[in-house]
């Protein structure tokens, strides 16, 4: 079956909630695959959801398929630089593996065509999330984060995620602001 075209909308404050609801429930299915259980609480945790969709420049959008939520992220657009970054991005649970991921990627992408290059992390353990921002969406990996290289953006003892707090950071390079680079 052809799923129908994957849009963006912009998330309002009435449906915050249930976006924030969805996304941890849609991360709570990894974390379970990989420890069996959650740890406590929510995951992200409502302040670091909070903090995401707070941050300055940060843009919180629906994904919509045939107008129906299926997803969301978070992104944050710096318009000096236009080095953005791919904060938070979920599929609702029971909407896996049907290509809408990379739909919504690519409806980010035309969304904000200045972007120079985009950023995202994944934890370590997550491999579903490597395969798909490597081996769908053209990212690539340009660091690791663990105890001997921390993240210096991560407050210590401020990741919510179980294990050991390693994680992978990506980049695309979308347009280069040099044409001889």
């Amino acid at each position: 079956m052809q799923n129908a075209p994957i849009t963006l909308a912009n998330t309002y404050p009435d449906d915050i909630a249930a976006f924030k609801k969805e996304l941890q429930d849609a991360f709570a299915l990894a974390v379970v695959d990989e420890f069996g259980e959650l740890p406590g609480g929510p995951i992200p945790s409502d302040e670091v959801l909070d903090g995401a969709v707070n941050a300055p420049g940060a843009v919180t959008l629906r994904i919509l398929c045939d107008g129906r939520k299926v997803g969301g992220a978070v992104v944050t657009i710096n318009e000096e630089t236009h080095r953005n970054s791919l904060d938070l991005f979920f599929l609702k649970v029971g909407e896996h593996g049907r290509g809408l991921g990379l739909q919504a990627w690519l409806a980010i992408e035309r969304r904000f065509p200045e972007t120079v290059a985009w950023q995202t992390h994944t934890p370590y353990f997550e491999k579903r999330n490597i395969h798909f921002y490597i081996n769908k969406c053209g990212f690539r990996i340009i660091e690791f984060f663990n105890r001997h290289n921390p993240d210096p953006n991560q407050p210590e003892g401020g990741n919510d995620l179980p294990g050991d707090g390693d994680a992978f950071q990506f980049e695309k390079v979308m347009k280069r602001s040099n044409p001889r680079l």
